[in-house]
């Protein structure tokens, strides 16, 4: 066996990537998938487009590789999060479109709870904040509000899954999750790591929907032979930022990565038992391995790169993500300008889902580049936030933050960001680290791999940047920021008189 092939299945595309023994990425193929707004602050996608997708990307990386699936150890599974798919257990169709992660219909559902004193009890059990983020008001609402969905579900004929569980599903037929992925959705009690019949019955959500949950490493099922020609073990599941800190190779204590992906995700290892954050960070299961469970705090960004495909499908100031830091480049500053990209509310550390997009300083010299840096600051703005409450909560010094995802790519994002956490941020030679991550479970549990140890080896710096802005500017900075984010606030919240 030669390789592990890695799904990883994103927000706005499907990506299958293999990986050979050194962990170096083999092949990759990518597609894109249509997005759905059919409201304002809804966002939904069709599971059959992420089912296909997905198998399509699969496919042609063996084909364009010719690579023998007899060759191929495992596949392991990551994913967007969050995003709730409910399906027939009959037939496998979707009963309905996913309502997405970044979707907040249900922002008044959670305020109902909150108002009725359940926020406490359900950070308690899953270390989430109460909010229209996490999959348990978005099954709420399909339940609700899909005709006939309640009954059938009572019946016992709908599955819910997030996609993990989906594509699992689809590939084999078997209706699993794994604990980190089942931490996102509101209804895990991550102390305990079961699904919490309190929570269920919160909700008003059948038990009898939720997928069986299994390590995030070891040997699920075998794929339908139909797929891919052969039978190939499904062997590693991880949402994609839990996926992404293994690849990293932070798997010990105090160890940070940030993802800068649709958005920005920053997680820290936290050990062996659940962290409690003070600071509206997210205490949330990282993996299971064996018997071993590690936890991890996150804080979750909810606009980082879609800022920049803002610019270029919204604004049309770019025509490609990738020539927004030329753009940028082209001024020396923002002049003045600064951008809270708060399209669908902000995540942590303020969790306001009536939070909007805003942008302030502007005047007659502002151009198109004023904004693209703007944009592309505002990406480092939030993730400082993020290290700022993490410090706090964990009560350690980071030494390094390491950097992954699309736009870790762009240097000039990478090195403001460095000023403004004012420790190193460090992009590793292999920057598909959420795929790799997923790759690496799935490895370790087919025998590809012999150990943590060997996986943490293989992980190596391509660039070190170093923080050059001065403590005094950095602060100065930060509190302009703080200054932007007050404006856009509650902006659309509603009149509840």
């Amino acid at each position: 066996m030669h390789y592990i092939l890695a799904l990883d299945q994103g927000t706005t595309s499907s990506r299958a990537i293999l990986f050979d023994r050194e962990g170096q990425v083999v092949r990759i193929a990518q597609q894109e998938y249509p997005q759905h707004f059919p409201q304002p602050g809804w966002v939904e996608h069709d599971p059959l487009d992420i089912w296909n997708s997905q198998l399509a990307c699969a496919r042609r990386v063996l084909a364009d590789g010719a690579i023998d699936p007899a060759h191929v150890a495992a596949i392991g599974i990551t994913n967007q999060r969050e995003t709730t798919v409910v399906w027939d257990r009959r037939t496998g169709e979707p009963l309905c479109h996913a309502i997405v992660w970044q979707d907040r219909r249900t922002a008044e559902l959670c305020d109902d709870l909150r108002a009725a004193g359940k926020a406490p009890l359900i950070q308690r059990k899953t270390g989430l904040e109460l909010d229209a983020y996490f999959s348990a008001t978005k099954l709420q609402w399909l339940l609700t509000n899909v005709p006939g969905a309640r009954a059938r579900a009572e019946r016992g004929e709908l599955a819910f899954g997030t996609v993990d569980s989906w594509l699992v599903y689809k590939l084999t037929g078997r209706h699993v999750t794994d604990p980190g992925n089942a931490a996102r959705t509101m209804l895990f009690n991550i102390n305990s790591l079961r699904w919490d019949p309190e929570l269920l019955s919160l909700f008003g959500v059948p038990a009898s929907m939720l997928p069986e949950v299994v390590p995030s490493s070891g040997i699920v099922a075998q794929s339908d032979p139909a797929w891919f020609g052969r039978a190939i073990p499904i062997a590693g599941i991880a949402g994609d930022q839990q996926a992404a800190t293994f690849g990293q190779a932070c798997h010990q204590r105090g160890m940070v990565k940030n993802t800068y992906g649709t958005g920005c995700f920053m997680l820290m290892h936290a050990g062996s038992t659940p962290p409690q954050s003070h600071n509206r960070l997210l205490s949330t299961v990282g993996w299971t391995v064996g018997s071993h469970t590690d936890y991890l705090l996150e804080g979750s960004v909810f606009m980082g790169g879609a800022t920049v495909q803002w610019l270029r499908d919204g604004l049309g100031i770019i025509k490609q993500s990738a020539d927004v830091e030329a753009l940028a480049l082209s001024v020396p500053d923002s002049g003045g300008v600064m951008l809270v990209p708060a399209f669908v509310g902000l995540g942590a550390p303020h969790w306001d889902a009536y939070a909007r997009g805003t942008i302030v300083g502007m005047t007659r010299g502002t151009t198109a580049a004023h904004i693209a840096r703007a944009a592309v600051e505002a990406i480092a703005y939030q993730s400082a936030e993020l290290l700022a409450a993490m410090q706090k909560d964990a009560d350690c010094v980071v030494h390094e933050v390491r950097a992954d995802g699309g736009a870790a790519r762009n240097d000039l994002l990478m090195q403001f960001q460095a000023d403004l956490l004012g420790v190193p941020v460090v992009r590793p030679q292999v920057t598909e680290t959420t795929a790799l991550g997923a790759a690496c479970l799935a490895g370790l549990a087919v025998g590809f791999w012999s150990s943590r140890e060997e996986v943490a080896a293989r992980w190596k710096s391509e660039r070190r940047f170093e923080p050059q802005l001065p403590a005094a500017r950095r602060d100065e900075m930060m509190a302009r920021w703080s200054r932007a984010v007050a404006h856009a606030r509650a902006w659309a919240a509603p009149d509840r008189d």
